[in-house]
């Protein structure tokens, strides 16, 4: 409870500077691009248009409307590649700084994950592009949308306190992430169908926290319906206890950093 109640009476104190960093990253991240944050909703699209180009043939008559499936389900995975790939880099990074003032150093994964869900609801703009093209049928389920945002804010946000402390002492894991993450996206159903994969070897799909946050979001988004309670609360424990458990071992070794910086 201390470490919580630490964590609130910080964010509460410096949530100014978190904004500005966020706003910052944001700017960089598009400097000098001619379109700017335009790319945010282009990206989803030119890569949609790629994959549908490469997977369709395959999948396409196991897959009703399966530009939209692999679009809703592709940007949820990019968010959580780019948010927890910049906060692991977050606290690195920004050394410098740390060392000049005192500043809750969980405010830099924190801002670059914030950042990152800037950019996801830009995104959201080829998502609705693409419902209006397919004459996806919008129910009121559509009023739901936030929540599996809001859950995979949660897990990406503990998954990348975790790496950014880890990172500080383990350099490699920056480069070993980038591995897992591509073994993730295979074991994660972007272009594909669960029931392709025999039921015998479901499970390790299941296993998989992206998979419940991506059905979440295709149920209110694709298929417009309500998903069950079961799913909600399956999404909010694994974001929050996750969230909870990166917020524990940063503050663990938050203090160390500056040894290895």
């Amino acid at each position: 409870m201390n470490i919580l109640k630490a964590y609130i009476q910080n964010f509460l104190k410096y949530r100014y500077l978190l904004k500005e960093l966020v706003v910052k990253d944001v700017k960089l991240k598009y400097r000098r691009s001619f379109l700017g944050i335009i790319w945010s909703i282009l990206n989803p699209l030119l890569m949609m248009i790629v994959l549908s180009i490469v997977f369709s043939t395959v999948f396409k008559r196991n897959i009703p409307n399966f530009t939209v499936y692999l679009l809703t389900g592709r940007v949820l995975f990019e968010f959580f590649s780019q948010a927890t790939n910049s906060s692991m880099r977050a606290v690195i990074s920004n050394s410098s700084l740390i060392k000049k003032v005192y500043i809750p150093k969980y405010i830099f994964p924190l801002a670059s994950c914030l950042s990152s869900f800037v950019n996801l609801l830009f995104s959201l703009v080829a998502i609705i592009i693409m419902l209006v093209i397919t004459k996806v049928k919008i129910t009121w389920s559509i009023i739901l949308f936030p929540l599996p945002l809001i859950y995979v804010l949660l897990f990406s946000t503990g998954v990348g306190m975790i790496l950014s402390a880890y990172g500080v002492f383990f350099r490699d894991i920056v480069h070993l992430y980038g591995v897992l993450l591509t073994a993730l996206m295979y074991f994660t159903p972007l272009f594909y169908p669960v029931d392709i994969i025999p039921p015998k070897y479901q499970f390790i799909i299941k296993l998989n926290p992206l998979y419940y946050n991506i059905e979440c979001f295709r149920q209110i988004v694709l298929y417009g319906v309500s998903p069950s309670l079961q799913l909600h609360l399956t999404c909010f424990f694994i974001g929050i206890i996750t969230l909870l458990v990166g917020m524990f071992l940063f503050y663990r070794k938050q203090d160390k950093f500056i040894l290895y910086l």
